[in-house]
């Protein structure tokens, strides 16, 4: 070489030792940070697709966060209701106790009325006290909001109901089928027995869904007697009965499929008359119309009984068909569940009703990475407090306390204990259904949001993170390759300096 102005070989070799210094220090930083891009000139389409899963993965965090804050604030409910149905059970025992009237003094009977009077007080405070940093769970505050109810609905309860912001969500119901008691017509030829002699006896038996019982009656027993003594024994068959001109209308207490009336007419059938099945819509008019099935029983059919069931109220709850007991409809999507009680006139008219609109309420958790409403759960959690357990059919609870109609020293015990057995049925009902939120859609959202993490975690590692056996060796070579281009630096620097032996 015989120019020293420029020296090609000193510049080829600093370019080569300023790109294996970068590579070292490239490789050291991965290894120190132990993330492959660290920047977006590492990978500009891996940074893109690594922070898009970190996104995610913060997002899942959080919703498995939510969740475990949603079985926390279930297990604190579940543990006031579990309470207060201890409580109910005493009351049931309670009102056992004191149904024993002749073995009871009165000092006893107030004794119990003093503890029913305490554990309702003691169910009040449960419900006003239970709850989450501050926020009350069992007095209603997560109950549902609802407006213009229908005149049509007797009862309802809305167990969840998702709801986007600010939205409000009507009830309509399309009844498609009407709710009927079983029923019959006893058709005996006048308002009174004419039986074939003086000391010909009329004996039938009449069964319903609580149980059965016979009847015998002599020759002219008037029709409303006839009906009189069999509704003394309603609450034992489930049967009342009504005389209506030459007969006697038999009917369930309840609607429903689970409801019917049996007739066996067992001694003088021939001169009993008829039965008519009432198949239409279980109305007195029902029974004499044509709409009546009408068979004729002689006295070789009497050991043979006819019975009629009742009908479950049919309907479909927004485009939704629903399950149907007695008068009581229902449905249970992942945007709805509710069950609503027709009144008589509403199951009789079929069309549409709108039963009511839901205007908010109820314990709503995102259980979802996204915040949308598709991945939001809710749950209606009722007022328990004694005042709203029972029903307006039966009464509430609250009229188990003194001096009211359901007390234990001088009130209806019979109604004492059906208001408790529904409370009771109420708050199991409740728990389970908290019971079944907690495991089913809580328990499994944690379990699959845990597997997503992993997954979306690996994925996300895969593309950012360092490869520790990859990068040493790089990190060796790249070690090797600055040491080299130095020394060829060197060399390339000195290659001038043999101009001088020209000069002499």
């Amino acid at each position: 070489m015989s120019r020293i102005n420029t020296n090609v070989n000193s510049l080829l070799a600093q370019r080569v030792v300023g790109q294996n210094n970068g590579l070292l220090n490239g490789s050291l930083e991965r290894l120190s940070t132990g993330l492959r891009i660290n920047r977006g000139s590492d990978d500009p389409a891996g940074l893109i697709a690594s922070e898009n899963l970190r996104s995610e993965k913060a997002a899942i965090s959080a919703a498995i966060g939510n969740a475990e804050r949603a079985d926390q604030v279930v297990n604190i409910a579940e543990g006031g209701l579990q309470e207060i149905n201890t409580l109910l059970l005493e009351v049931q025992s309670l009102v056992g106790s004191s149904a024993n009237d002749a073995g009871l003094s009165t000092e006893e009977r107030e004794a119990n009325q003093l503890q029913v009077d305490s554990i309702l007080q003691t169910i009040d405070r449960i419900a006003s006290a239970t709850s989450f940093q501050g926020t009350k769970l069992l007095n209603g505050t997560f109950d549902f909001t609802v407006s213009a109810q229908a005149t049509e609905v007797l009862d309802f309860q809305v167990n969840a109901a998702k709801l986007a912001f600010q939205e409000q969500r009507d009830v309509q119901i399309l009844v498609t089928n009407s709710a009927q008691r079983a029923g019959m017509f006893l058709s005996l030829g006048g308002t009174e027995l004419a039986l074939s002699t003086q000391d010909s006896q009329f004996k039938f038996e009449v069964a319903g869904a609580l149980g059965s019982r016979e009847f015998t009656f002599a020759q002219s027993a008037a029709t409303s007697s006839i009906a009189d003594q069999v509704n003394t024994f309603t609450e034992v068959t489930g049967v009342s009965a009504v005389a209506s001109g030459t007969g006697i209308v038999f009917k369930s207490v309840e609607f429903g499929s689970a409801e019917f009336v049996s007739i066996q007419i067992e001694e003088d059938a021939a001169q009993a008359g008829s039965l008519n099945q009432l198949v239409s819509n279980n109305t007195l008019a029902a029974a004499t119309g044509a709409a009546a099935v009408s068979t004729t029983l002689g006295a070789a059919e009497g050991s043979n009984p006819v019975r009629d069931d009742g009908v479950d109220v049919g309907a479909i709850i927004n485009g939704v068909q629903a399950t149907s007991v007695g008068r009581v409809a229902r449905i249970n999507t992942d945007f709805l569940d509710v069950e609503i009680e027709l009144s008589i006139g509403g199951t009789q008219n079929l069309g549409p009703i709108d039963a009511f609109t839901i205007t908010g309420g109820g314990a709503k958790f995102n259980l979802g990475p996204n915040v949308d409403i598709l991945n939001q759960v809710s749950v209606g959690i009722q007022n328990v407090a004694a005042r709203n357990l029972g029903s307006l059919t039966t009464g509430f609870l609250d009229e188990l306390g003194s001096s009211r109609s359901a007390n234990l020293v001088d009130g209806n015990l019979e109604q004492a204990q059906k208001i408790t057995n529904n409370s009771i049925g109420q708050i199991s009902s409740l728990r389970g259904r908290l019971g079944a939120f907690q495991k089913n859609i809580v328990g499994a959202t944690i379990r699959s949001l845990g597997v997503a993490l992993e997954n979306t975690s690996a994925a996300e590692s895969a593309i950012r993170d360092t490869d520790f056996a990859e990068e040493t060796a790089e990190l060796t070579r790249s070690q090797i390759l600055v040491q080299a281009s130095q020394q060829a630096l060197g060399i390339a620097n000195s290659q001038p300096q043999s101009v001088l032996s020209l000069l002499g």
